[in-house]
């Protein structure tokens, strides 16, 4: 009972902090204008989130131990995409009609910069000062990648430059029809991920080792119980962070708004909340030498981003009369086609080093700038 206690106290924690939040807690919201109080408050709900994005990340690699790739990293990208998706939809539908209508664009880009050159290119130099040279599964790679990129123009990129609507909006019509696209593209790349070709997204053999998946190595410190348990707590550490966005929503845009920060931030916070886990799992695979487990923590988190969040997002522009805007414009289209096609080159080949990963972050500092610096 108490080891069950110290495992799962961040849901503990989460659930504590929601049951406090939500009830006497209630009135701390109606007036923001303390700073303290909002700093507080902010610090106090993201610590939580991101405490309880943690345990998610653990029941989903306990859970990856049990099940074996690709299902250990399918599980871990999906419940992560969730939490994005969660906070995406709690911070739209707080401000109603006076909603941030490219807030779910700006985020989804965040997602993509950030994994696909942050997370990438710490992975990889911290791989290529450990162990010069790595390998990963190139077919895995160019799944992953083939897909990605058609579903970001289609998405982020072909908005912008349609003529049915005057900005980088869809009409409902249309907002329907490429949601439907995404999820039957995304539904086809699992099917075939998870049956046909379960091998591309294996650890390849190396100088006479058997191949092995992601999981069978460098995940001796997590402790594995049942599918059960970590499956139904995997669920419940979730209802924390769901419920919290919405008070993180109430807090992110009056602090954007008192402090004169960019639009742009809400995004990137999401991103990090949802992120900080999974990124450093995908580090960690890089440095024990397993660079297929984070390419495929990397990419299937990126190509998740878009395949789930833009028939969320459409879905809940229908229903609630939102007005969204997913196509990206200006430098923000520039650095989202560089990163795809610098991803295309990182990944074209079956080796990585150090310079590809001091490339990636170069494009990472960029981004950052021009969020302060347009």
């Amino acid at each position: 009972m108490l080891s069950t206690i110290r495992s799962e106290a961040a849901f503990i924690v989460g659930a504590v902090t929601t049951a406090v939040l939500f009830s006497v807690g209630q009135g701390w919201f109606y007036d923001l204008t303390n700073t303290p109080k909002l700093i507080g408050l902010f610090v106090w709900i993201f610590a939580v989130m991101v405490w309880c994005a943690f345990a998610v990340v653990r029941h989903a690699d306990s859970l990856a131990a049990l099940l074996g790739e690709p299902y250990g990293t399918l599980i871990l990208t999906i419940s992560v995409i969730g939490i994005e998706v969660s906070v995406i939809s709690a911070v739209m539908l707080n401000g109603a009609s006076d909603a941030d209508p490219t807030l779910a664009r700006d985020a989804m880009l965040a997602v993509l910069i950030i994994v696909l050159n942050g997370i990438v290119g710490v992975a990889l130099l911290v791989g290529g000062i450990r162990h010069r040279e790595q390998t990963f599964n190139l077919q895995g790679a160019r799944a992953f990648l083939g897909v990605l990129v058609t579903l970001a123009t289609v998405t982020l990129v072909l908005p912008r430059y349609t003529v049915s609507t005057p900005d980088g909006s869809l009409t409902t019509s249309q907002a329907i029809i490429f949601a439907l696209i995404t999820v039957a593209l995304y539904a086809t790349f699992l099917a075939l991920q998870t049956t046909l070709h379960r091998s591309y997204y294996e650890q390849p053999a190396t100088d006479g080792e058997e191949q092995h998946g992601g999981y069978q190595h460098g995940h001796h410190n997590i402790e594995v119980r049942s599918v059960p348990y970590h499956a139904i707590f995997l669920v419940l550490t979730l209802l924390p962070i769901v419920l919290l966005s919405k008070k993180l929503a109430l807090l992110t845009d009056f602090g954007i708004d008192a402090f004169g920060l960019p639009d742009a931030l809400g995004g990137v916070l999401v991103a990090i909340l949802v992120l900080t886990p999974e990124g450093l799992a995908a580090i960690e695979a890089a440095a024990a030498n397993q660079l297929q487990r984070s390419v495929n923590i990397c990419l299937g988190s990126a190509l998740a981003t878009i395949s789930l969040t833009v028939p969320a997002v459409a879905a809940i522009a229908l229903i609630s009369g939102l007005h969204i805007e997913l196509g990206l414009q200006g430098s923000h289209i520039v650095l989202l086609v560089l990163t795809l096609g610098l991803s295309v080159i990182t990944f074209g080949a079956v080796r990585t080093n150090m310079l590809q990963g001091a490339v990636h972050l170069v494009v990472f500092a960029i981004y950052f700038v021009l969020i302060f610096n347009p």
